[in-house]
């Protein structure tokens, strides 16, 4: 990962598309932003989404702010949004079997890397959110909370959050028992409680040591995970 070129500042108070203004006043674009959605739950997928918006008013998103400080409805409405603005923009899930085998930080980098491989057009440049990632196929940036301060970024994570919202709570629908359209899978008392009263579904993650003492494996790792297929869910590019 490289840094901002040469002379290319941004203000603290620039705003959530001032990353995308200075890359362009140095002539650089497309910029694609990439982000995830669900590291951090014991059960479902991990998703990637990545977008690239144009310049100028064409490229401003209403509404738009970090996936996670947004409503459900108003996600859904960034969302829409951003499929008609964005310029390229794709979606990546890796299964609970994949995170399982390649581990969650690993799993996390490579839905990255895919999530900017499948956009229709190749991005000049890539802001990630918080962490450098190799490999994108063009240099970039990690931006502390870039899905706050970056407007492609933020882009990213509702197309990655709506996605993997949209997931759960089909999921919820096999497995009722377990509630994950309220919590989407992340570790709440309710899930907690569901675990231990009814073992791990085929859904869970047995990286977690939660779904793991509910299995009666909190002492070892399952280490024949079956690799789950990668599945492109959407992508498009105007």
């Amino acid at each position: 990962m490289s840094t901002l070129p040469r002379g290319a500042t941004v203000r603290r108070d620039a705003g959530l598309y001032g990353y995308e203004r200075a890359l362009r006043r140095h002539g650089i674009e497309p910029i694609a932003g990439v982000d995830e959605a669900g590291r951090g739950a014991c059960a479902g997928p991990l998703v990637a989404g990545a977008a690239i918006l144009p310049a100028g008013k064409a490229g401003i998103v209403p509404g738009l702010a970090d996936s996670k400080l947004l409503t459900a409805a108003a996600r859904e409405r960034c969302y829409e949004q951003i499929l008609r603005r964005a310029v390229a923009w794709s979606v990546v899930v890796l299964p609970h079997d994949e995170c399982d085998r390649l581990g969650m930080h690993v799993a996390n980098v490579e839905a990255l890397r895919r999530a900017v491989a499948k956009l229709d057009l190749p991005p000049a440049y890539v802001l990630t959110d918080g962490f450098p990632v190799d490999g994108l196929g063009a240099p970039g940036l990690a931006v502390w909370k870039g899905d706050r301060v970056a407007a492609c970024v933020a882009a990213a994570s509702v197309l990655a959050k709506v996605t993997r919202d949209r997931i759960m709570t089909e999921l919820d629908e096999q497995w009722p028992a377990y509630d994950f359209k309220t919590h989407k899978g992340y570790v709440t008392p309710t899930h907690t409680e569901a675990l231990e009263r009814h073992g791990p579904c085929p859904v869970h993650r047995h990286r977690f040591v939660n779904v793991r003492r509910a299995a009666g494996l909190a002492d070892a790792l399952e280490s024949d995970q079956p690799v789950g297929a990668v599945r492109t869910v959407e992508g498009g590019r105007r």
